[in-house]
């Protein structure tokens, strides 16, 4: 398939910190991109780039071949690139229901493409509310706990629970491009797998995801393609399928394990 995110020689300053050094990223329609890296590496700042929420010095960020550099966070998100965010940023004082709502909060009635039960996919034109309704199907499948905590205030969630719901909020703007921000952070080893598995199924669907994580094992298990970002630069890129075999990136660059 086609790329459907392209990054182009992007550098992004903080002052006089270069954060981000002629990145280049290609991100194909329907895989899982993994940006992996240390802590101060530029993960989030190139995630919270293509966003519009930093602006870039230089350098291109394309959708579709269509220049989205700089634009507004909003009309970002309104051409179908959506964030979950690192610390999930759960509103406090809402519902589980009502989380999820704010997801769909600038959706349009249009065509999507729905899988059919053969696997494969057909085309069909949903107004404002019957994509509403089928991506409150879709979130609920994929996380059953929040179907059963609907009327519960997500700030009494358990952390992993806090993080499927991040997830299935960005789900619910029925993204082009989702992207994923440290989705394993601070949660014990059995919810990592489970979010992974999640995620894993999301891509299944049809879904794009570019997905930053320093637990490399774990993202290179369902990842299509991975880079590494070391100071702000790419120090390496290449399958993941191959990457999860080189021992240095595994374990000595990015501390994982094989569990």
């Amino acid at each position: 398939m086609a790329n459907i995110l392209e990054l182009r020689d992007l550098c992004v300053s903080y002052g006089a910190i270069d954060a981000l050094k002629s990145v280049n990223i290609s991100v194909e329609e329907g895989s899982i991109v993994a940006l992996l890296g240390a802590n101060g590496a530029g993960k989030t700042t190139t995630l919270r780039t293509i966003s519009g929420v930093v602006k870039a010095k230089s350098g291109q960020i394309l959708l579709n071949n269509e220049p989205i550099t700089n634009r507004v966070p909003y009309k970002i998100a309104s051409l179908g690139v959506i964030q979950s965010p690192e610390g999930r940023l759960i509103l406090n004082g809402l519902t589980v229901e009502e989380n999820l709502k704010v997801g769909a909060y600038g959706l349009k009635g249009k065509e999507i493409r729905v899988k059919k039960s053969d696997g494969n996919y057909e085309t069909v034109k949903m107004s404002k509310s019957q994509l509403i309704k089928y991506n409150f199907d879709k979130v609920y499948k994929l996380f059953p706990i929040l179907q059963e905590r609907k009327k519960q205030q997500a700030n009494t969630l358990s952390g992993g629970e806090q993080q499927m719901l991040a997830i299935g909020r960005a789900l619910m703007a029925s993204p082009k491009v989702l992207l994923l921000d440290e989705p394993s952070l601070g949660l014990a080893p059995l919810i990592i797998r489970d979010i992974f598995e999640v995620i894993k199924q999301i891509k299944e669907e049809g879904n794009t995801i570019l997905i930053v994580e320093q637990n490399a094992y774990q993202t290179l298990k369902i990842a299509d393609y991975a880079y590494v970002l070391e100071l702000g630069k790419i120090s390496m890129q290449g399958p993941a399928s191959e990457l999860i075999h080189d021992e240095r990136l595994v374990e000595a660059y990015l501390g994982g394990k094989k569990d």
